[in-house]
């Protein structure tokens, strides 16, 4: 991985940490236009994430089990880590609001959620 395309993960870690999906998403975009397997396949799966849980923001709960369902089957190929990221602690965040979206009813109010954070570990 180029020195450039891991600031562009740290930026786009950032902004999914503070809740910024959608401009996470832009920033995980051109890294995934640019990148091969299995590097595409990983920055597809941050980038679903991030689309999923823009729209748990907006309210939109089937969007965000649909994208989070695809992210979590993309991540489960880097576990427990991949590039320095810790992909289990996401996987694991996802499968459980995955979880818990399933068991509302399509009436039941959206909950609050605790949306997981992104986070790098030493390798």
């Amino acid at each position: 991985m180029s020195n450039a395309h891991s600031e562009a993960l740290r930026l786009a870690a950032e902004q999914f940490n503070r809740g910024e999906f959608y401009a996470c998403h832009d920033t995980l975009e051109a890294l995934w236009m640019e990148a091969v397997d299995p590097e595409r396949r990983f920055y597809q799966g941050l980038l679903q994430t991030a689309v999923a849980y823009y729209h748990l923001q907006n309210g939109n709960r089937r969007g965000c089990m649909i994208l989070l369902g695809e992210a979590n089957r993309k991540l489960a190929d880097f576990l427990p880590t991949y590039a320095g990221w810790d992909v289990q602690a996401l996987w694991q965040a996802n499968q459980g609001i995955l979880r818990h979206l399933s068991q509302l009813q399509p009436q039941d109010p959206l909950p609050y959620l605790a949306i997981p954070t992104l986070s790098w570990v030493e390798d």
